[in-house]
């Protein structure tokens, strides 16, 4: 929430492509001065929608199969002078159908754009809203079920190879509980086919003492060396 207030804060950090869940209309950015290559936003709040910006040589488009049904997933083509690939932006929200609630929104988005993903080179990431600690609470579509899906399509996570944790165990929270030390959960995650997953360099969680001033998350950042 309020992105305006916050947005420096990243812009230090010199990211290629940007997901922020949660984010107010870029119109409301303007002056904000970005500077973005591309940006897209999608959502029914303009005050809290999920955004995707591109620096430098990355440029962005919505795919004209995006589901706007599942809640949020955005099916992305990202296109550069080294690499084109396929990124899908989240931001796991609650549904009115209670058995597909979250992670069973990814559930439904791996399953509907299943082509595309096996198709290019891939990166899934954003706010997934899980993590395995709740799998008996979604039996239709867990979230160990979705990684797996995952797995056979050779698409994995980022966090989880680079640091060598399993899932369920992190060691880096992403989330606090209403800001509390006490109440940390590892909810957000970078996914990525092979050849990303080859090139994959470095990943960061941002400080608690330090972001909890500003949110009740800690930035994800992924490294990938596509150059080599």
């Amino acid at each position: 929430m309020a992105f305006r207030n916050k947005a420096h804060l990243i812009q230090s950090e010199h990211p290629d492509i940007l997901i922020v869940p949660e984010c107010e209309h870029p119109d409301k950015l303007i002056r904000l001065g970005l500077n973005a290559t591309s940006e897209l936003w999608y959502g029914t709040n303009k005050s809290k929608g999920l955004a995707v910006f591109s620096f430098g040589k990355y440029k962005l488009n919505l795919m004209d199969i995006h589901n706007e049904s599942i809640k949020i997933v955005c099916p992305i083509t990202v296109t550069s002078p080294d690499v084109d690939f396929t990124l899908l932006a989240v931001w796991a929200q609650q549904t009115t159908d209670y058995d597909y609630r979250h992670i069973g929104q990814i559930w439904r988005a791996v399953h509907y754009y299943e082509n595309i993903l096996l198709e290019n080179n891939v990166i899934i990431v954003g706010d997934f809203n899980s993590n395995v600690i709740w799998n008996k609470n979604h039996r239709l579509a867990s979230h160990s079920m979705t990684v797996k899906k995952l797995f056979d399509m050779q698409i994995h996570s980022a966090y989880h190879k680079h640091f060598l944790q399993m899932q369920g165990k992190e060691m880096h929270p992403t989330f606090y509980l209403y800001r509390h030390e006490n109440k940390p959960y590892h909810i957000d995650y970078c996914f990525a086919s092979k050849y990303f997953m080859e090139r994959l360099s470095q990943v960061e969680v941002g400080d608690y003492k330090y972001w909890k001033t500003y949110s009740d998350h800690s930035p994800l950042t992924v490294v990938f060396d596509i150059l080599n």
